[in-house]
């Protein structure tokens, strides 16, 4: 309360000394009156009603919302196997670094003797892409069909079996070159 003292103080001693008359009737006019009699007019505000702020925003807003719906509708779906189910999209992983791993191993055996194996294996694992890609066209039209399901999961094991024979066959070709090179020394 000894807060609300000075404000209280304050009022009491400007008490009186407030202006409470009225204004009389018309005394807006008489003035304005006056002012042009002496050759200055008033500049008076008219108000104006700005329509493109409201309109640039509203415009603003649906642009934002037509947008957005496009992306949300373009979200992309994960293509092949991992678009039927989250335990196939796992598998497809498996499958996938599987075969990056198997690729990563027959680059790292290419040499000039292996080089026509690791080409023909090469041109071999493309034809099994693009006969996956056409699987992955079957299944969309077919509705998830397991029969298409299990040849695409047959493709992924064809082609980790065919990097396997090769790295193999590579492996045997670098232990007989190493072989022949013991006999003679």
């Amino acid at each position: 309360m000894k807060q609300n003292d000075p404000i209280n103080e304050m009022f009491e001693n400007l008490k009186g000394t407030f202006d409470k008359e009225v204004t009389p009737l018309g005394h807006e006019q008489r003035f304005l009156q006056r002012l042009e009699s002496k050759g200055s007019t008033p500049k008076v505000k008219v108000k104006k009603l700005n329509w493109w702020k409201p309109l640039s925003i509203a415009a603003t807003v649906a642009l934002l919302l037509t947008a957005g719906m496009f992306f949300q509708n373009n979200e992309e779906t994960p293509e092949g196997l991992a678009g039927v189910s989250p335990e196939m999209e796992q598998t497809q992983s498996f499958f996938v670094t599987a075969i990056n791993q198997e690729l990563e191993t027959l680059k790292s055996f290419e040499s000039e003797q292996t080089r026509a194996l690791v080409n023909d294996a090469l041109g071999q694992l493309t034809t099994l892409e693009q006969e996956y890609e056409k699987l992955k066209i079957d299944l969309e039209e077919s509705g998830n069909d397991k029969r298409v399901i299990t040849a695409m999961i047959a493709n992924f094991q064809s082609r980790i079996e065919l990097l396997q024979e090769v790295i193999q066959n590579i492996e045997e070709v670098e232990k007989l070159k190493a072989n022949n090179n013991e006999i003679t020394i």
